[in-house]
């Protein structure tokens, strides 16, 4: 049983201008070893606070750490993935469910959710951005072009899509392969549901700003410039003391399109793969327990390579470039 007397209290800062505006929701920490969102909201925090950033229109609704226990522990996550099978629910078992019990309902009552991560392995930020405008059943959505707006803002140069599509593919084979019987969280579709996709699910805008690595002494700048750029972005801050960037520089985009699963906790990849290396069509990325080849599809990339992944969980995913920006 998680002794959560311990942890502080579900805490969430809003703030609201004088004028009309958007709802703004930040978070941070949804992974407890991913600090670099949390230490960028306090810093915006301050600043608002002594009144060097004023809040003009609007609301802004800061959360610097969604996950305490996992943050308190420093880990990716206390009792499972509070970014999987998002939602609330009536039968709370571990404390990631008592998470989104209270943050759902406060996504919810938001029109734009920025969410701030950093990553394994040394690399340059980037974004995922949410689906083309669709009526599919997976994650229908209609805001498109509001959600490519507000990534060209940030301040990064390379965005990634195709994630909900891709995992709910993966999961239809991971259920052919363990049988009717099976019935566990991963053979769930919803189960690749985060902040972001139960955002858009709420019918608002979302975006996960992976910042830099765990580590990195700039991650939180980057994150810091990406907050100040929303709200310039969206008008809740006055664009003479933090101009909206014009967004003209060229971003790479990259659309996720193939997801690999472990057969075998014995997998072992070819070499020490990170994300974003590329690949050649018929390049060995790994080699299963039993001897059999895993080789590259297409031209594209590596996305989320992990080594340290058991059966029947993600190994890593493919991308290919794309044209969206």
């Amino acid at each position: 049983m998680t002794q959560t007397a311990t942890l502080a209290p579900f805490k969430s800062i809003s703030y609201a201008g004088r004028g009309a505006g958007p709802r703004l929701v930040v978070t941070g920490a949804v992974h407890g070893n991913e600090v670099c969102g949390t230490l960028a909201i306090r810093r915006l925090m301050a600043e608002i606070d002594d009144g060097t950033v004023v809040i003009a229109g609007g609301r802004l609704t800061l959360v610097p750490v969604c996950n305490a226990l996992a943050y308190q522990r420093g880990t990716r996550q206390g009792e499972r993935n509070l970014n999987r099978a998002l939602a609330p629910t009536a039968t709370p078992r571990q404390f990631e469910d008592h998470v989104a019990n209270w943050l759902c309902p406060l996504l919810a009552a938001h029109d734009v959710l920025l969410d701030l991560h950093s990553f394994r392995a040394p690399g340059q930020a980037f974004v995922m951005v949410g689906p083309l405008d669709n009526t599919g059943t997976i994650e229908p959505f209609a805001h498109a072009a509001r959600e490519e707006a507000l990534v060209r803002c940030l301040g990064v140069k390379r965005a990634v899509d195709g994630w909900l599509d891709t995992y709910a593919r993966g999961v239809e084979r991971r259920r052919a392969a363990a049988g009717p019987a099976a019935d566990t969280l991963d053979l769930d579709p919803r189960y690749g549901v985060g902040t972001t996709e139960y955002m858009r699910s709420q019918g608002g805008l979302a975006l996960t700003l992976e910042c830099g690595e765990h580590s990195d002494p700039e991650a939180p700048a980057v994150a810091y410039r990406a907050i100040r750029n929303t709200l310039a972005h969206l008008g809740l801050t006055d664009p003479s003391a933090w101009p909206a960037p014009e967004g003209s520089e060229p971003i790479e985009a990259l659309s996720i399109h193939e997801v690999i699963d472990k057969a075998d906790p014995d997998d072992r990849f070819a070499r020490a793969w990170q994300s974003f290396d590329r690949v050649r069509a018929g390049e060995l990325i790994g080699t299963r327990a039993d001897g059999q080849a895993v080789l590259a599809p297409s031209d594209g990339c590596i996305l989320f390579p992990d080594t340290t992944a058991g059966a029947r969980q993600e190994w890593f995913y493919l991308a290919r470039a794309s044209r969206r920006f």
